[in-house]
């Protein structure tokens, strides 16, 4: 399905999700996007521009062109990039509608929400040199299997794990870059579990009375290949978090790639690489909140095993969306191309199965 055939066949059922023409007329003028009709009628008009631009790779110039070939609007290119860049805060406005029309209930069962991060890079040679990118930071939710919350920064904000709002009883799983110990405390304080990947060096280790842990020795010393203990970690405000940590050893071919890639990253970076850290990357290493009487070992683990699906999900609907860097230097223009794009994600998630055949790994997950 390509983006014009997605504005034209499936334009009804779109507008009809975003709210039907009133509710988009409505929510249009509120944010600002469309105040009286001139060369635009309408705000579903104005939305269809929005979109068949940022979809498309024809530039401001050609989309005017189609436009008023499919009789949507009689606009110039300065006039299309205006109104493109009035669209942001109405766009954003959609994409939360939309997410808050599918968020799913978690009164059965336990909610599992899936907590990464996705980037495409900035426009320019300036911005280039700065590795200056645009990151989007995203939750998906099972067993939905939809993206349940966007938030789109710049490079100077990192990943942070309490970013997104906590639904009380979810249990929140993230890789090791969210091993953040003040912030998965205010995911806890919130009413949420976590399922977090750890790293040796990432934490400050410590024990019930805040002595430090010696976490190679604890792996050196777990005898059966899986270690399952209490373990706290230090806050930056000097209180200590208490978690549990789980740590199971790798199969021998995957401890030796995790080591040929520690000594490469080591290589690169221009240090040589120790012995503890060769240690432990024979190991995977988990802490989380969830309590040993009611999930054991294998069963935390296999929720951790659960953050591929977000990884997938994003390449996939990258791959289906085609969200590459935004073809502007101004952020006024950069920011609604790619919620244009995150909004299309949203809505073309329910017609994934239409699309395309489900990859093996996930029909026999």
């Amino acid at each position: 399905m390509t983006h014009e055939s997605l504005l034209t066949r499936d334009w009804d059922r779109i507008v009809a999700r975003l709210g039907g023409r009133e509710g988009l007329e409505r929510s249009a003028r509120r944010h600002g996007a469309f105040k009286q009709a001139r060369a635009i009628k309408n705000a579903v008009d104005m939305l269809r521009l929005v979109l068949a631009y940022c979809l498309g790779e024809q530039g401001l110039r050609l989309t005017a062109t189609w436009a008023a070939s499919m009789g949507v609007a009689d606009i110039s290119a300065p006039g299309l990039l205006y109104r493109l860049r009035a669209s942001g805060d109405w766009l954003s406005w959609l994409i939360g509608r939309t997410l808050r029309s599918g968020a799913p209930a978690a009164s059965r069962g336990r909610l599992i929400r899936v907590i990464d991060g996705t980037s495409v890079p900035k426009m320019g040679r300036g911005a280039k040199r700065r590795n200056a990118l645009w990151r989007v930071h995203g939750a998906f939710d099972l067993p939905a299997e939809r993206f349940s919350f966007f938030a789109l920064t710049d490079e100077r904000e990192g990943e942070t794990l309490d970013r997104i709002p906590v639904v009380k009883g979810e249990i929140r799983i993230a890789d090791r870059a969210y091993l953040q110990p003040d912030r998965i405390a205010k995911v806890l304080a919130a009413g949420g579990d976590v399922v977090v990947r750890g790293k040796w060096k990432g934490a400050r280790w410590r024990d019930e009375k805040g002595g430090a842990v010696d976490l190679i020795g604890e792996l050196g010393g777990a005898g059966s290949g899986r270690l399952d203990r209490p373990i706290w970690i230090a806050c930056k405000g000097g209180g200590l978090l208490a978690l549990r940590l789980i740590a199971l050893r790798k199969p021998a071919k995957a401890a030796a790639a995790a080591r040929r890639k520690a000594r490469r990253d080591a290589q690169r970076e221009g240090y040589t690489v120790s012995k503890a850290t060769l240690k432990a990357a024979d190991w995977l290493i988990v802490v989380t909140s969830l309590s040993m009487k009611e999930f054991s070992a294998a069963d935390v683990l296999a929720l951790y095993r659960l953050r591929w699906r977000i990884e997938l999900a994003f390449k996939r609907l990258k791959s289906l969306i085609g969200l590459n860097g935004p073809p502007a230097y101004d952020e006024r223009s950069a920011r609604p191309y790619i919620l244009a794009h995150l909004l299309m994600i949203l809505l073309l998630e329910p017609l994934l199965d239409e699309l395309e055949d489900s990859p093996p790994a996930l029909a026999a997950a």
